[in-house]
């Protein structure tokens, strides 16, 4: 795993703060209404933490809101219909309302808006070499990667091998276009990715369809099993 560090610069760290900061205000009463929810449906607290990779290789705790029965085990990947995610989970999930106290990391620096999706420890020592560049760079709220290659649209019927089938398919097209960004990350760039991520709950909830691919992305970086289910708006085409 790489360990050489690389943060994002000063004005997408002011960014995150300012983002974070009043998004955080703004949805004070909303998050604490969802952890009431979460903590009265289901055994276990509001909040979940579990420890990430973040910049680096440096460890970090990450916060969501628990989607997942308590004390679940198993992949720490998610496939359509886990029986570990609770009724309310699949909708915070669906509505990415779970993600929400990752604003809190934003906040402290331990994530950015927008970069490569934090990986746990387990499946972070498993990435192939040529992908560990990834790991030099603050990981994000949101990215490229997962805007292109959400868990639950690419890893159907894969339950049985779902980490291997991650590292081998799903893991090296994320890298490509995470660090395609990475290499030119504009603020211009970020602002439209984030707008694009504000498309995507309703391409996920009522579309059913995966969330739209951000404009940079150019789809040869994509294996064809993937690009092959893209919307052709969001690939370039009318």
């Amino acid at each position: 795993m790489e360990s050489r560090s690389i943060g994002p610069g000063v004005l997408r760290r002011l960014l995150d703060l300012v983002v974070a900061s009043a998004a955080l205000l703004v949805l004070a009463v909303p998050m604490l209404i969802v952890a009431l929810a979460v903590r009265l449906t289901s055994r276990g607290p509001a909040l979940y933490r579990q420890s990430r990779i973040g910049q680096g290789g440096a460890l970090f705790s990450i916060f969501k809101f628990r989607t997942m029965v308590a004390d679940a085990s198993g992949s720490t990947l998610t496939v359509p219909g886990d029986r570990r995610v609770t009724p309310l989970g699949r909708f915070l999930r669906a509505t990415c309302v779970d993600e929400l106290p990752q604003l809190i990391n934003v906040l402290f620096g331990q994530m950015t808006l927008v970069g490569p999706r934090p990986q746990t420890p387990a499946l972070a020592d498993r990435y192939p070499a040529d992908l560990g560049a990834v790991f030099r760079y603050r990981p994000g709220l949101t990215g490229p990667g997962v805007l292109l290659l959400n868990d639950e649209d690419v890893l159907w019927g894969e339950r049985d091998a779902v980490d291997e089938y991650y590292l081998r398919e799903v893991a090296p097209a994320r890298v490509a276009v995470d660090l395609d960004y990475l290499e030119n990350p504009a603020l211009g760039r970020t602002i439209g990715i984030l707008f694009e991520t504000a498309l995507r709950v309703p391409a996920r909830v009522f579309l059913r369809r995966p969330p739209l691919v951000p404009h940079s992305i150019e789809l040869d970086m994509v294996p064809d099993e993937f690009a092959a289910d893209l919307p052709l708006a969001a690939a370039g085409g009318d």
